[in-house]
Parts: C-alpha cells; structure tokens; sequence
C-alpha cells in the first residue's frame, strides 16, 4: 500500500468535515447534522477505497461497459427535467448521475486503451487501422463527446467540462502525436464563437447567462449584486476579507464575518461554495495549506502512474488525475472569479454525498495501480538478455 496516498487523502476528508461543521451552521439541521452525514459517506467510501485497491485493478475492465451504458442512460433519462439540479433521489438518498458517468468513462478509456493494440495483433487485416492516431481520436472524441453533449444538455455545465481534460489525457496517454494535438487545439479555438453564440444558447441558456456574468465581473463593469451577480460577488469579499490569518474557524457575525452576516448562500455553501467559507474563516495560510494538500494528492498519483505495468494503470490514474485537478480548478477558480459559476463540488470537501464515495472508489482503483505494480509479464526480449549463454559461446568471448 503506497501509505502517502492513505494520509493524504484522509487528511483532506478530516478537513472536509470541519469545513462542512462549520458551513453548514446556519442550515435548519445544523452544521453537525451534515457532518454526521458525511462521515458515514465516508465509511462507505473507505470500504470502496480498501475493497477496490486489493482487486487487480485489470478486473474492473468488465464493469467499464456496463457502468459506462448505466450511466449515460441515467443522464439521459433525466437530461430534459426542469429542476435546477439534475438528480435522483432514490431510498433517502440523492445523487447525480453526471458524476457516475464520468468515472466510468475513465474505465471505460483506459479498457480500450489497453485493449486495442491487443485486439490489433488478433485481426492482421485490420490492425493497422486500430493503431492509426485517427482511429484513436475517434474513439475518445466519441466515448467523451456523446456524455459531454448529453450533460450539456442537462445544464450541468461544470460536470460537463470535466470531460474535456479527461479526453486531453486519454489521447496523450493513447500515443497520439503532438501534430494531431496541436491542429485540434487550433480547431478548437477556431470553434469557439460558433459553439458560444450558437450552440450554447441552444443547450444551456444559464451557462451563457454565468459566462457573460464572469466576463462582465472581469472587466468591471456594473453587474446586479442582489440578483445574478450575488453569489461571485459576496463570495468574492468572503474570500478577500479573509487576510493571512482569517475570521476564525466557527466565526460568528460579531467577528465581521461575511458568512456569519449571510453574504454567502446558505443552501450551497457547504458544497459548492465551501473553498469561500474555508478561505474566509482560516485565511490565506489555511487556503494554500488546502490547496497544498491536493498539489501533494495529485503528485502521489502522478509518481504512480509512473510505476504502471500497462498501458490500462497508466491511463486510470491520469484520469483521476485529470477528474480532481478539474473539479479543484473549477470549485476554486469560481471563489475568486477565476472560472464562471458553476455547480461542481470541491473533492473529498464537499459535502456531495455519493461524489466522496466515487473519489475514494477512483483513489482506490489509482491505490491498485500501485499495489500491483510488480506483477508485470517479461517480454521477450528481457528473457533473450536473462538466458544463459551456451558455453561454447562463453568460451569464445574469453578467448577475445
């Protein structure tokens, strides 16, 4: 077990539960009811964790297909509700289908991924075509593009652009070349404006609602801080109010605290808006001392992944790698108007219910990568240098 891994990422959750404490104060259950809730999230994650990382993590490739379609089909089957979050509630419990989707598209990618050269070698007749970067391009635009659109659609721009370093990862993991990368950057850029004055507004009106908020907020020109504009703007003050040392943790009203003034939207500040909270209260130190932690989190996981034995381990953990880096960029970035509002959740922070159980489950498949590592098979030409010479050749290189 790469034991790192283990503090690390229990020394973010132990922090997410005095943050939600604290966050949650002001809601009419109260701050400890929704820790409360959180560490039994927890416990069922840790059984995730531990479970998933004793399994050779080459045996979830079964459930990439199954877990793949489940939750596509999920998305879909909610895509055209009119709630403003698009989730299931089911048995007590609440979650959103998005962020399922988006781990089993990571199986799913680092399956195929593994799988093709293989299935290549098989098929002479068509083996080549499964190694041509084409190909490959082809594949992960499809089994990202489809998810992406469909989660568009639901209005859940934030989990939809998850997908986009997902895709990055998979086609640098996959072997496509830099050429390729870079003449699809520049389609890409090229596409913008058609994609934000046409498509957007088709799929998402809110998110171009948020986007030409943020741009309007970055240029500083006048913005309804009671209306749309309130939740970055308070936010925003909470964060910079702060200083070095910060409010104080539990900080109340009489303390100039922002939150304790209810600047920041109660319902979603134990969530979506926590870093606010945290970085208000703790200060400057306490949001570099968290943002250090998953700079450390996702370091681990890099140093794993470059101990992969296969292409599968390689491609799981940079998926994970890519899911949380997005989710920290995109959950902090809207706290300081770096990135348009948005409603994803800070990883192992949040309180986000069956979000906490998906990360442990994903850390636990990068912990897997790990603890079978050394089980690699000798290729052939590592056998041709560990075989014992013949004598009469042995003979003659001493004799030279």
């Amino acid at each position: 077990m790469n034991w790192w891994l283990v503090i690390v990422m229990y020394g973010l959750l132990a922090v997410g539960v005095f943050s939600i404490e604290s966050a949650a104060r002001y809601l009419p259950e109260g701050g400890a009811y929704y820790a409360g809730l959180q560490k039994k999230w927890i416990l069922l994650g840790s059984a995730a964790y531990f479970i998933t990382a004793m399994f050779d993590y080459r045996w979830f490739r079964w459930l990439a297909l199954p877990m793949y379609v489940v939750g596509l089909g999920l998305c879909a089957s909610i895509m055209n509700s009119d709630a403003d979050v698009h989730q299931f509630n089911r048995f007590g419990l609440s979650f959103q289908p998005a962020q399922p989707a988006i781990a089993a598209g990571i199986l799913m990618l680092a399956w195929l991924l593994q799988d093709l050269p293989r299935l290549g070698r098989k098929i002479p007749k068509i083996g080549w075509l499964l190694e041509e970067p084409l190909t490959k391009i082809a594949i992960v635009g499809a089994l990202t593009g489809i998810p992406f659109l469909v989660v568009v659609k639901m209005g859940d721009m934030g989990s939809a652009l998850v997908w986009m370093p997902v895709a990055l990862v998979a086609l640098i993991v996959g072997g496509v070349p830099f050429r390729y990368l870079s003449f699809m950057l520049l389609i890409a850029v090229a596409a913008v404006p058609l994609l934000y004055f046409v498509v957007l507004p088709q799929v998402s009106e809110r998110g171009q609602e948020r986007i030409e908020l943020f741009l309007d907020m970055l240029a500083e020109r006048p913005v309804d801080t009671n209306g749309p504009a309130y939740a970055p703007y308070n936010i925003a003050i909470a964060v910079g109010h702060a200083g070095w040392n910060g409010t104080g943790f539990m900080s109340t009203a009489d303390q100039g605290s922002i939150h304790g003034r209810k600047m920041i939207p109660f319902n979603t500040a134990h969530n979506d808006f926590i870093f606010g909270v945290m970085a208000e209260e703790l200060g400057f130190k306490g949001g570099l001392l968290l943002i250090s932690g998953f700079t450390v989190l996702l370091v681990l996981c890099l140093f794993v992944a470059s101990y992969a034995r296969d292409m599968m381990g390689c491609m799981l953990v940079g998926g994970v790698v890519a899911l949380i880096f997005a989710h920290v960029f995109e959950n902090i970035g809207m706290c300081i108007q770096l990135m348009p509002i948005t409603g994803i959740p800070l990883p192992l922070i949040s309180y986000s219910g069956t979000f906490v159980v998906m990360c442990m489950f994903l850390l636990g498949l990068v912990q897997s990568v790990w603890v079978h590592r050394k089980r690699a098979k000798v290729t052939a030409e590592e056998k041709e240098k560990t075989k014992p010479q013949e004598p009469g050749l042995i003979l003659s290189n001493d004799l030279r």
